[in-house]
């Protein structure tokens, strides 16, 4: 008697079993025949995977202000490594896979020479000039003329700059040009690190930072003193391009014609740059 209810038992439960089975196969047949998508059915790798994308400091304030409209856009997320050109330029030549770079001109010129980005892919983005910041709350020094500047970088206890940034050989030139290059290079602490000589700044390390208005302006505990002198301006532009390996080379070409759209213009101006 045991053995036989145990056996009905059985049945019972595996008739249960397939009935559950047979149910939830027919509900997923209704929902893909409704249109419904199943994200792991209709879920490509080429969906899923991200825009790797190399971008130089001076970029970075509006590109990650316009990051949601981009994404939107072009349907990638964006994976994105910032730092200076000529640092990315490094990761590029040692083979680092990207897909799109927005970088210095000149960089990205050099990069197309050597076979790394696309020729036909090549377009200007935006420039933008130099300037000088302070720690939050700092006095602002007199930098209006270049008498001035000259007086405040010479009264300045430290001044901090990236050496392998875009703004590095016109910062050297202008110390040159006013007279005061011998004199200041004590005061010098130079970083390579990514945003580094304006975190000196912003905790107080360091009294002075030279670099790309952008990258003073909305770096968090520094302000912008203000450009530097018209007779020491000098500008930087900035061009993008896919790479001629990319993964996903329709993605990249879709980013670069957002770059080139009537999006970013008022995103420039806002963050201290200039369409080119």
């Amino acid at each position: 008697m045991n053995v036989e209810l145990k056996v009905r038992k059985k049945k019972g439960e595996t008739v249960k079993s397939t009935i559950k089975k047979t149910l939830s196969m027919a509900l997923a047949i209704v929902l893909l025949s409704a249109g419904f998508a199943i994200p792991f059915a209709t879920r490509t790798p080429a969906q899923s995977a991200e825009l790797r994308v190399m971008i130089s400091d001076g970029m970075k304030a509006v590109v990650e202000e316009l990051t949601p409209q981009i994404e939107q856009s072009i349907g990638r997320k964006l994976a994105v490594q910032f730092n200076s050109s000529k640092n990315l330029r490094d990761k590029i030549q040692a083979g680092e896979p990207f897909d799109a770079a927005i970088l210095t001109s000149d960089v990205l010129d050099d990069l197309i020479k050597q076979g790394k980005i696309a020729t036909a892919s090549r377009a200007d983005i935006s420039r933008t000039g130099m300037g000088i910041g302070v720690r939050a709350g700092a006095p602002k020094p007199d930098i209006s003329t270049p008498e001035a500047l000259k007086r405040t970088l010479l009264n300045a206890k430290s001044i901090s700059f990236n050496p392998t940034g875009a703004s590095a050989a016109h910062t050297y030139d202008m110390l040159a040009r006013l007279g005061i290059a011998d004199a200041v290079k004590p005061k010098l602490m130079l970083d390579a690190e990514a945003g580094r000589p304006q975190k000196n700044v912003a905790e107080g390390k360091v009294e002075l930072v030279i670099s790309l208005i952008p990258e003073v302006r909305f770096f968090p505990g520094v302000e912008l003193v203000g450009p530097v002198p018209n007779d020491f301006q000098r500008y930087v532009n900035f061009a993008s391009g896919v790479a001629t390996n990319a993964h996903d080379a329709d993605a990249a070409k879709a980013l670069i014609r957002f770059l080139t759209g009537p999006a970013l213009p008022p995103a420039l101006k806002a963050k201290g740059m200039e369409p080119h």
